[in-house]
């Protein structure tokens, strides 16, 4: 058994409460077992430079963890006077998946921001900060549905990330702290309820790994994101249409 008891092939706990926060045009807070995310989507009414006069919209996202969301206090970005190159590296990550199952082309020129921030840190924060943000942003949208007169939100399938990897040479699923700190392989699969790989991070940390481990990975990744999608289907009830 595992640290804290699961099965190799067992998530976490996955809790998304919808409309966390009064403010934001989307919001909800993504658990998966301790590692708690707070996700928000707001409409602006402006893109970027290169797609002025397209017609075009654009999503972007920015991602952060609060100092005392580690057992040792995290400095923020803006305290560096530069963002992190982890930062960077994951909000990029929430943005190209989210727009690769948005359809860009109905939004006009309008920028749609995603935040998330980490309350608690318990490994996978990446991967519950884009199952988070996608619930997030459906409900940005919905919100908007008769605003930008949309006939169906322009959403194509659900979108779940989870972790997997390799520890004592055993494939697991959805990585606390304490595993992700030794894995030998470390991996993170972002798929959509169409079965659909949208991008895999994947790293041999203290080994190579073989084509048989990736495609055990995988199995074990599409069995996880099913929970992801069961969770975001309650959150996002009577909302999504599919």
């Amino acid at each position: 058994m595992r640290i804290d008891n699961r099965n190799n092939d067992q998530m976490r706990l996955v809790k998304i409460t919808p409309n966390f926060l009064k403010n934001p045009h989307g919001s909800a807070l993504v658990e998966f077992g301790d590692t708690k995310v707070i996700c928000t989507a707001m409409l602006e009414e402006k893109t970027p430079s290169f797609l002025r006069g397209t017609n075009q919209g654009w999503l972007t996202a920015e991602y952060d963890m609060i100092p005392g969301s580690t057992i040792v206090r995290t400095s923020r970005d803006v305290s560096k006077g530069k963002i992190s190159g982890r930062s960077q590296e994951i909000q990029r990550l929430i943005g190209r998946c989210m727009r690769s199952v948005t359809d860009m082309s109905v939004l006009g020129e309008r920028t749609i921001w995603l935040d998330c921030d980490v309350i608690q840190a318990d490994g996978g924060t990446r991967t519950a900060s884009i199952s988070g943000a996608f619930v997030a942003l459906v409900l940005a949208l919905d919100r908007f549905k008769e605003e930008l007169k949309l006939e169906q939100l322009p959403v194509k399938n659900y979108l779940g990330a989870v972790s997997v990897g390799i520890v004592d040479n055993i494939p697991i699923l959805d990585l606390c702290y304490e595993e992700d700190s030794r894995a030998m392989v470390d991996m993170n699969i972002v798929m959509t309820s169409a079965g659909e790989i949208v991008e895999i991070q994947g790293t041999g940390e203290a080994r190579p790994f073989t084509k048989t481990e990736l495609l055990s990975l995988i199995q074990l990744s599409e069995k996880g994101v099913k929970t992801i999608f069961a969770a975001q289907k309650e959150a996002l009830a009577n909302v999504l249409e599919f």
